[in-house]
């Protein structure tokens, strides 16, 4: 499990076929080979390490589902080691299992993403939501979009602040939101309306 903390801006060496190398000094420390390392919010696992860069093998199916397939040598790409059992929790849950990839709309520090007309409902105003491998606050909802104010700290030390309008983004919609829509549909409930009714009120919206 990660927090959407980022440790540290590594960046793409080499990608061959489907083994993607990563320039890396930090998130090596304690990480062994089979270890996780969330890559832009994607988790990969390490298979080879070296002096400053470890090696993860991608799936066809994460090339095409992630941002990852888009990525060229020297690209910048966020890195985080998962969450430690003493550790501190900065951010909110994350599994680092991508849900879809977005657009950014407008650039940090307002930055917009415009994702599918039907995941919006699982976002909520003051939820959270990771945005390639970033833990942010949502708030200003329309019918395709999204705003999250990204922080001078968060811009300079993630990938954020380099996105520009166009580019692709990974996003991880809040498990709890995820959990609560597949326990209603079991039960028959139908689709709901986030904002109001029980999903509004468990996701802390509703009234």
């Amino acid at each position: 499990m990660f927090t959407g903390i980022v440790e540290e801006l590594g960046a793409v060496a080499s990608r061959n076929g489907s083994r993607l190398r990563i320039a890396a000094k930090h998130v090596l420390t304690d990480s062994a080979i089979g270890a996780s390392i969330a890559v832009n919010g994607c988790c990969l696992t390490v298979v080879q390490a070296g002096d400053g860069w470890w090696e993860a093998d991608v799936s066809d199916e994460t090339f095409q589902r992630t941002n990852l397939g888009a990525l060229k040598t020297g690209d910048p790409v966020n890195l985080e080691r998962p969450m430690s059992a003493d550790g501190r929790f900065g951010g909110h849950v994350v599994l680092g299992h991508v849900d879809l990839v977005g657009e950014v709309v407008s650039p940090a520090p307002d930055l917009r993403v415009r994702i599918a007309r039907d995941q919006m409902h699982l976002l909520v105003e003051k939820g959270s939501i990771t945005v390639d491998g970033v833990s942010l606050t949502v708030f200003d909802l329309d019918d395709d979009s999204f705003r999250v104010a990204v922080i001078p700290h968060t811009a300079a030390v993630t990938t954020l602040g380099v996105r520009r309008i166009g580019d692709k983004v990974n996003i991880e919609i809040d498990v709890l939101a995820k959990h609560v829509e597949r326990l209603m549909a079991a039960r028959g409930v139908g689709a709901v309306r986030v904002g109001s009714g029980l999903l509004g009120r468990l996701l802390g919206r509703g009234r």
